[in-house]
């Protein structure tokens, strides 16, 4: 079993151990008055582990501690991996991300675009504009998300999708992607910014240009190389026991209550891989990934991408270097937008001061609906992540508090 131990003294590499104990005294009481299950907690420095701890339960019912080895729906951090993994094909020469998205997936060729109406009669309109690879992994593609709660199409969304799941119980990701192809989008491709189901098509074009189903490339030459062994889109019958509960905020009183309605989604294997929130991991798995982002691409002498390819990816894509909040529909999994712009598949500081709180710019980031988050500082060499199991993620604001209690323990 892997485990995420300290490695270093805080002192060595600029940090302050008391300091760091302040993390574990404010998420403690998340848990103790019940806002939280469990969670497991770790932060490095120059790739040095100078904060680990766990706390709590991963199923309070059964008074089941959190381990080292349990396992957590990360839900939206799986969207960085499935991005990795189109970006590995950029570099084999086999796709570019000025291509065309219809050129791998025909259905994408007939785009239209929500101008009025409403969800019921919505009046649509040709899309003047084609979607390219980069829209996708930007979320500048103009499609969404159901559970989004803005204007019409995401109610065009949630309806249709009820139906698709009615007439295909069973469907692949050909075909969930060609009824994305079908509905309006939002706005016209790179245009705007909406946190969307752009990535479940990145999963897919991996799939038509690899010629493999994406947890199979996944397994090939990301998960199995890097040693991620607990890391998948199905949990088998000898790890379920392992599997962290799932649970969801109820305001009234303010608790958190059993997910059982899609707490057990994980323990049947799909018919389709969602490469914008299907992957169940570990904490010391997914550390493993983050090592490989920090370390340039490579980890333990495998080498996933290029160098260069991290720095293409950990850029502003926005156009006008804008960030989320001047030129997007601010919503979805993180809790702040000012400041932030979208790279190939991760947040990035752009603006420090306009984001009010503690972190360099270029630092790069993102999270799962089950409150799960993870932040790279390439200037201060700050690593950082959280685990727990809690929907929504914007339930309590744990993002922003965890890098204040980060960043104060740094001393030089």
């Amino acid at each position: 079993m892997s485990e995420l131990k300290v490695t270093i003294d805080p002192k060595e590499v600029g940090m302050n151990a008391e300091r760091l104990a302040r993390i574990d005294s404010h998420f403690k009481d998340y848990v103790d008055d019940g806002r939280l299950p469990g969670h497991h907690v770790a932060v490095a420095r120059y790739g040095q582990i100078v904060h680990s701890s766990t706390y709590g339960m991963r199923d309070s019912e059964a008074k089941l501690p959190i381990e080292q080895d349990t396992m957590y729906r990360i839900y939206s951090m799986t969207k960085p991996i499935t991005s990795i993994a189109l970006m590995m094909l950029v570099e084999e020469g086999k796709i570019q991300l000025t291509d065309e998205v219809s050129k791998y997936i025909p259905s994408f060729g007939n785009i239209r675009v929500f101008a009025g109406g409403s969800s019921m009669k919505p009046i649509t309109a040709p899309s003047r504009a084609p979607m390219r690879v980069w829209h996708l992994l930007t979320h500048t593609a103009g499609l969404t998300y159901g559970f989004n709660y803005y204007d019409a199409t995401d109610a065009i969304y949630r309806a249709q999708e009820a139906e698709f799941a009615k007439a295909f119980p069973h469907p692949t990701l050909e075909q969930v992607c060609d009824n994305f192809a079908s509905m309006p989008l939002v706005f016209e491709p790179g245009t705007s910014w909406n946190y969307s189901v752009a990535t479940d098509v990145v999963g897919r074009l991996v799939e038509v240009v690899s010629g493999m189903r994406l947890g199979d490339f996944f397994q090939k030459r990301i998960l199995g190389p890097l040693g991620m062994n607990d890391t998948s889109f199905y949990v088998a019958p000898e790890k379920q026991s392992r599997l962290a509960a799932l649970y969801a905020f109820d305001p009234s009183p303010a608790k958190k209550v059993r997910y059982g309605a899609i707490e057990n989604q994980v323990v049947t294997e799909r018919s389709w891989d969602s490469g914008g929130g299907g992957l169940v991991s570990t904490a010391a798995d997914y550390w493993k990934f983050l090592q490989m982002l920090e370390n340039g691409g490579e980890l333990n002498g495998v080498r996933i991408v290029s160098p260069t390819t991290i720095d293409l990816m950990t850029m502003n894509h926005i156009p006008g270097n804008k960030d989320i909040s001047d030129w997007g529909r601010p919503m979805g999994e993180e809790v702040f937008y000012d400041g932030l712009g979208f790279g190939l598949g991760f947040a990035v500081v752009i603006d420090q001061a306009k984001t009010k709180v503690a972190c360099s710019n270029g630092t790069y980031s993102w999270g799962g609906m089950a409150s799960t988050a993870f932040w790279i500082d390439p200037v201060e060499e700050i690593t950082a992540m959280f685990f727990t199991q809690l929907m929504p993620s914007t339930t309590h604001p744990i993002r922003p508090f965890l890098r204040s209690l980060v960043y104060q323990s740094i001393t030089e």
